[in-house]
């Protein structure tokens, strides 16, 4: 049992500094009475908190707000391009990197394919990846590294515990990073990174609890509760894609049978699709595994979803059902009132979605889930890199309570 301890003033000046940079970032711009007023703070205080972050080049003062009778307050908003982070995405066909500010827009962005690499030869591109972006980035503003990867992963101490597609076990990613780079680095699960970037960056709609759900080759869930990412007690929290689903299901890439990844994924629809391209040789998916010279994409059941493919329809209605029935048990168990979605599958479109929605409402207590808002997420490409950087930035700057 962890005893408590009280703070010591370095730590409570640490902490009300990210309180009041968290609240220029979201408010601003913004007067210090405000700042004081909202974060209930002492207007002296938060006056050489201001006085700070504007010596670190992390805020500015950007003119005169409105008068209520007194000299016009000045006003302070956060200086977006003061820092840049590397944001990592370590997906399954390619390795993507990107030079990201404080405001989650990306400066410059670079690519590899993963070609099969795992092992060494991976953790080698990754390194590789990581010097082209320090040697890019603004001299004095690179604040850190932030990786979202697939598989387990000790977000304490960045150590990936098994990932299975790269053949990592217990590698200490982030701890290599930093001692090749100088630079603090943050290692977190790709769907967790997701979820995290979804929570900072979407300031206008942004719920203090939130889960979102990446539906791609794999399928994982973010967590996050009163702001904060929740890992579990094995850093596993959200690993729903190896939920056993289906009785006497297919053998799943984990070794076990029946999980959710096995009818949900992208793989499965695909695997779907091209069972039914035989079975329909006239059909719309038939054509285009033809035109494709025998191989179907994720976008290509999509496409013949949105020209009206009954056959992609169903399949895509499937996926979407027993997904659903993942989302009720998480609504049933969390009481969270917003999902997100993001991923590839998620290009399936309104029959997807609709029946996401139609079974967690059908499977969950009703006046839970009529309270719970679904929706596909940032259609952006780079939500995991985004996530990632969004997590160092929480670390670093307080711009979000983390962990």
């Amino acid at each position: 049992m962890r005893l408590a301890t009280k703070a010591t003033h370095q730590q409570t000046r640490a902490f009300n500094h990210g309180l009041v940079l968290r609240t220029i970032y979201d408010l601003g711009p913004i007067s210090r009475a405000e700042i004081a007023r909202v974060t209930e703070l002492t207007r002296t205080s938060v006056s050489e908190l201001v006085g700070e972050a504007i010596d670190e080049g992390l805020v500015e003062e950007v003119g005169r707000g409105p008068s209520s009778g007194g000299k016009a307050p000045i006003l302070v908003q956060v200086v977006e391009d003061a820092r840049v982070v590397i944001g990592l995405d370590l997906g399954e066909q390619a390795f993507a990197g990107a030079l990201v500010d404080l405001r989650g827009r990306v400066q410059r962005r670079i690519e590899v394919p993963v070609d099969g690499r795992d092992g060494k030869a991976a953790l080698g591109a990754v390194e590789r990846l990581v010097d082209e972006l320090v040697d890019a980035a603004p001299a004095g503003r690179l604040l850190g590294i932030g990786v979202g990867t697939p598989g387990l992963v000790d977000t304490e101490t960045g150590e990936i515990r098994w990932a299975v597609n790269l053949d990592w076990q217990d590698l200490p990613l982030g701890r290599i990073l930093a001692e090749r780079t100088g630079l603090p680095a943050f290692v977190a699960n790709d769907s967790r990174a997701a979820a995290m970037g979804e929570y900072l960056f979407d300031v206008n709609r942004r719920a203090p609890n939130l889960v979102a759900i990446k539906i791609g080759h794999g399928i994982g869930a973010g967590i996050v509760l009163g702001g904060e990412l929740f890992a579990g007690d094995g850093f596993g929290a959200g690993e729903i894609g190896h939920t056993s689903v289906v009785d006497d299901g297919v053998e799943c890439r984990c070794g076990r049978f029946g999980c959710l990844e096995t009818v949900a994924s992208s793989r499965a629809v695909v695997e779907q699709a091209l069972a039914e391209a035989a079975r329909h040789p006239d059909g719309d998916l038939a054509r285009r595994l033809a035109q494709n010279g025998g191989e179907l994409t994720i976008d290509d059941v999509a496409e013949a979803v949105r020209a009206g493919d009954e056959q992609a329809r169903r399949i895509a209605a499937a996926a979407g059902r027993w997904l659903g029935r993942a989302v009720a048990a998480l609504i049933g168990t969390l009481d969270i009132r917003h999902v997100v979605l993001l991923g590839n599958v998620t290009h399936l479109g309104d029959p997807w979605l609709d029946a996401v929605r139609d079974e967690a409402a059908r499977r969950a207590l009703t006046l839970l889930s009529r309270e719970t808002s679904i929706e596909i997420g940032g259609t952006s490409e780079d939500t995991v890199l985004l996530g990632a950087s969004a997590l160092l930035m929480s670390r670093e700057l307080g711009l979000v309570p983390a962990r």
